[in-house]
């Protein structure tokens, strides 16, 4: 869930962008800034990257529903869903000359994200169907947790806004427990 969460963002991100720059081409990439021996990724040049800063499990998220309960039937339960908060990153990769157009584009995604705070089926049609609705907020950070994040990822800082991705759940797929149907209550001890 976590790749068409971030894919699904990054695309209705380049649907703005397009509009609203008028251009035929996609200014946000979803993809590492480095390949593994260091080197730059060719396709994030000059482009808005998107890219996971990090996971979180959400202790927050209160669900109800999915804490085994008395059934009159036999009941199969499948492990409770985890909630993730993802850290997506928006870093405007342009060089040189191009540094105003990299302020312009992270505005530009900064615009449509405040806008569109909450995606799911309604407003934004191709959400892939194990995704209820995606939730950004932007996170602050202090200098030396925006200098310990770039020194991770290419050790250099790009014009960036990080956010918080809510609940994005991932589900087992196999059944854990079956519970057996209640037949009789046994009140004797109970007085």
């Amino acid at each position: 869930m976590i790749d068409a969460a971030l894919s699904h963002l990054a695309g209705q991100l380049n649907e703005h962008l397009r509009r609203r720059f008028q251009v035929d081409e996609d200014l946000a990439v979803l993809s590492n800034l480095h390949e593994l021996n260091g080197s730059l990724v060719p396709l994030v040049a000059n482009k808005l990257v998107l890219f996971l800063a990090g996971v979180e499990r959400d202790s927050m998220a209160h669900r109800a529903g999915n804490a085994p309960g008395l059934s009159p039937t036999p009941a199969l339960q499948s492990p409770a869903p985890v909630y993730l908060n993802l850290l997506l990153m928006c870093a405007a990769n342009f060089s040189g000359s191009n540094y105003p157009e990299a302020l312009k584009f992270l505005s530009g995604a900064i615009s449509f994200f405040q806008s569109h705070p909450v995606l799911d089926h309604q407003n934004s049609p191709g959400m892939h169907e194990g995704l209820e609705r995606l939730i950004l907020n932007i996170e602050n950070l202090s200098s030396s947790e925006m200098h310990s994040l770039w020194g991770i990822h290419s050790g250099r800082y790009l014009p960036s806004v990080l956010y918080r991705v809510r609940m994005v759940s991932v589900e087992g797929s196999h059944i854990e427990v079956r519970l057996p149907r209640v037949q009789q209550i046994d009140t004797r001890g109970l007085s």
